[in-house]
C-alpha cells in the first residue's frame, strides 16, 4: 500500500523548512519499518522506489516546484530510472535520502537520488522525469521560465547522457 500518511508528514514538514535553491540536496533523516520489509528482512525494492517519490516531493516542496505544480493545474511523472542496490536496509535502520536535481533537456528532467546509512551508500538513483499538464509533457522551457530559472540547463553529467543515448536506443515496444 502507498504510504500516503508518510507522504503527507513529509509534504507539511517540509513546508515549515527554509526553501533550498533548485540545484541544492535535499535531504532527510527516514526510518525503515517493517512494513517496509520483505521476506529477507530488508527493505524491498519496490519501497525503495516508493522512499525515492518522498525524497522528490521533499525536494519540489522546498524549492518551490510543488507551489507552481498547484498554481498551474500541472502534475509529475517518472519516466525512466536505473537503480543500483549495494547495502541492505533493514527494519529499525535510519538512512539519510538525499535528492538532488541535475539538470534538464527539452522534454524531461533528471534527478539523482540515493540512500546513505552514516558511510554506506545503500542504493542509488537516476530518474527522467516530467511535468506534465492534460496527460502530456510539458516542455522544460515553460517549466524553468515558470520557475525563474534560465531555460537553459547546466550541462549533463556524461553518465546520465550516455544511459539517455541508451534508452534512446532500447526498442519500444518491449519484444519480450
Amino acid at each position: 500500500m502507498y504510504p500516503f500518511l508518510r507522504m503527507t508528514l513529509v509534504l507539511r514538514s517540509e513546508a515549515r523548512k527554509p526553501p533550498l535553491g533548485i540545484f541544492d540536496t535535499h535531504q532527510r533523516s527516514m526510518l525503515c519499518l517493517p512494513s517496509d520489509a520483505d521476506m529477507f528482512w530488508e527493505m524491498n525494492n519496490g519501497r525503495i522506489l516508493t522512499f525515492y517519490d518522498l525524497g522528490r516531493v521533499g525536494l519540489a516542496q522546498r524549492t518551490g516546484l510543488m507551489r507552481m505544480l498547484k498554481a498551474k493545474g500541472w502534475g509529475l511523472v517518472v519516466a525512466g530510472s536505473s537503480v543500483r542496490y549495494r547495502a541492505r536496509v533493514r527494519p529499525f535502520q535510519r538512512f539519510d535520502l538525499r535528492t538532488r536535481l541535475l539538470g534538464w533537456d527539452a522534454r524531461f528532467i533528471y534527478l539523482e537520488q540515493a540512500m546513505w546509512r552514516g558511510d554506506t551508500a545503500c542504493n542509488h538513483a537516476l530518474l527522467r522525469t516530467g511535468v506534465t499538464e492534460s496527460g502530456r509533457l510539458v516542455a522544460t522551457d515553460r517549466v524553468a521560465d515558470a520557475m525563474g530559472l534560465s531555460q537553459v540547463s547546466p550541462p549533463l553529467p556524461n553518465w546520465v547522457t550516455r544511459w539517455t543515448d541508451a534508452d534512446t536506443a532500447r526498442p519500444w515496444p518491449p519484444e519480450v
